[in-house]
């Protein structure tokens, strides 16, 4: 497996450039892909050509990146290795705005265990191998040799960031890294049952008249919700926005005649979580779509 080069070297000083150019310009000599964070710990938005996903999100799930676009664009696809991009004049006005630095990764070889609070360390401390940590505002970074999937919340506090993600560069950090262990890849695999929604019951009398349901049929109902939970999956950014016109896609389609059940609706909570959406905001979006559609 291919790790990270060596990035523990002191960066250059008297260069002429900002603090967080810096930084990203050290960390990409070290085979570390970096990208701007601007203020809130959130990605620059994408360039006018890619505003609103109009492209297609060329970094998705079917062609994950990186970006293709002269600016920082479509959050973790930006985060690049290239001295030239990062210098470049399309980065330069970023960069006077970046508040952080964040890096992919995945790309680097790298996985972060994201762990947001007291009770998520101690977790941590006493079910995973110890590895290099690097404090948090809240918790701590754990990060170990080797890429894997990324998933939010697989249980209460704990992040998984690897590929198609980003973390924040907040140091070297203490240890020595090692392995990524089965016991992390296993987090996202089974994924604990009390992070899964509650969703509502979506039994909805047929119309008058409508005659027997079609969506019955399960080849139909079955690739309606394969979709639906692609969509979501793809989706880079404005995540809010794509899992709402997503339920509103399903129960336009599927809402009126009682043919969605507990078992669909956990689907599409359980893949919006896992683009990092809450509970409480799937509750939120499905109940809306509903509201809208007058179910």
């Amino acid at each position: 497996m291919t790790q990270p080069a060596d990035i523990r070297r002191e960066p250059a000083r008297g260069d002429g450039l900002n603090e967080h150019r810096r930084t990203a310009l050290d960390l990409a000599a070290s085979g570390v892909p970096v990208l701007p964070l601007r203020a809130g710990k959130v990605p620059f938005g994408n360039c006018r050509r890619c505003a609103g996903n109009v492209c297609g999100g060329r970094p998705n799930m079917k062609n994950p990146g990186p970006c293709v676009c002269p600016g920082p664009c479509h959050a973790w696809a930006a985060a690049t290795t290239d001295p030239d991009v990062i210098k470049s004049l399309a980065w330069r006005h970023v960069w006077r705005r970046a508040s952080a630095v964040a890096y992919h990764p995945g790309g680097a070889g790298l996985t972060v265990v994201d762990l947001d609070d007291a009770d998520a360390v101690t977790w941590a401390r006493e079910n995973l191998p110890a590895t290099c940590t690097v404090p948090t505002t809240r918790g701590e970074h754990w990060l170990y040799l080797g890429r894997m999937q990324s998933a939010n919340a697989v249980r209460p506090g704990v992040d998984i960031k690897s590929t198609m993600s980003y973390a924040r560069w907040l140091g070297f950090g203490t240890g020595i890294m090692t392995p990524l262990p089965d016991a992390v890849r296993e987090l996202v695999v089974k994924g604990p049952a009390t992070i899964r929604p509650a969703p509502q019951a979506v039994t909805v009398p047929s119309a008058a008249g409508i005659g027997q349901c079609r969506h019955r049929t399960p080849a139909f109902l079955e690739r309606g919700i394969a979709m639906a939970e692609q969509q979501i999956s793809d989706a880079i950014s404005g995540v809010h926005a794509t899992v709402y016109a997503t339920f509103l896609a399903v129960l336009s389609t599927h809402g009126r005649c009682g043919c969605l059940t507990d078992t669909h609706v956990t689907r599409l909570f359980t893949v919006a979580q896992a683009k990092g959406e809450t509970a409480r905001h799937c509750t939120e979006a499905w109940t809306n779509a509903r509201t809208r559609l007058g179910l």
